[in-house]
Formats: C-alpha cells, sequence, structure tokens
C-alpha cells in the first residue's frame, strides 16, 4: 500500500521500532539509531510523534530523543517542531523541502506497506551533507 489514506498520520497511531541510519559523506562515516517511535494524539487534535533512541557513532552510544507535531490545517496536514515552528507539509510520496539558516533538507515520506514506512532526508550546507534514513515497522500488538 502507498496511498495517502494510509499514511494520514491519524492511521499510524501507536508505537513503531526506529532504525536510522546516517551516511555523512563530510565525516566519512556511516552513524545508526536504534530506538522507538510513538505517535499519540493529543486533545487538540494534533498528533505528537515522538522518538527515543540510541545514536552508535564509533565508540559511542549517545541518548538521542525529539518530539514533533503533526497538526491538520486547512488544506491538509503539517509537522511542527516542538515548539510550534513550521517543519514541512505532511505529503508522503512528494519531495518535501525544509530551509534552515545555511542548510537545506529535502525529505520524503514514504510506505512500504500498511505496517513499514521510511522517512529520508538529504542534508547539504556549508559543513553538512548527509543522508538519513529512518525504518519505521509497527509493533506487534
Amino acid at each position: 500500500m502507498t496511498s495517502r489514506t494510509t499514511l494520514e498520520p491519524t492511521g499510524l497511531l501507536g508505537t513503531w521500532s526506529m532504525d536510522r541510519t546516517i551516511d555523512d559523506r563530510l565525516g566519512t562515516e556511516i552513524s545508526s539509531v536504534d530506538g522507538t517511535s510513538e505517535l499519540v494524539l493529543e486533545d487538540d487534535g494534533r498528533v505528537r510523534w515522538s522518538e527515543r533512541g540510541t545514536l552508535h557513532r564509533g565508540d559511542l552510544d549517545i541518548p538521542v530523543s525529539r518530539v514533533l507535531f503533526v497538526e491538520h490545517r486547512a488544506g491538509g496536514w503539517w509537522v511542527t517542531f516542538d515548539d510550534g515552528r513550521d517543519f514541512h507539509p505532511w505529503a508522503p510520496g512528494d519531495e518535501v523541502v525544509h530551509p534552515c539558516a545555511a542548510d537545506t533538507y529535502v525529505g520524503r515520506i514514504e510506505a512500504k506497506d500498511a505496517d513499514r514506512w521510511t522517512v529520508r532526508w538529504d542534508v547539504m550546507g556549508p559543513a553538512k551533507d548527509y543522508t538519513m534514513t529512518t525504518t519505521l515497522t509497527r509493533h506487534a500488538s
């Protein structure tokens, strides 16, 4: 399944295994993150998208986390940072662009099937050149 309906944020509620690979071409290293991602419907109608995991970089294991929100607006869903700033439109299958100071993030959300989806970011800037690919697999209930 790869339809937009499959990837409505409210259809993705629950806990997901998260596996992320970060291919840093400037640092010539590949790091990974393993953990969980959880999508929960908030009382205000937004979907809280929280991630917790461990970044494995060389000999280091570093705890990492972040919170995003996906909120419905006229014209569709938007992903925001936890402080309310816009990140990008929720547009599965379409390329989205997020300019961040001197850096540019080009991303895409894709469905593999009803229980697996990916988020890929290609990041370019004066001090950045990496691809970050996250695969989310639904936890068995």
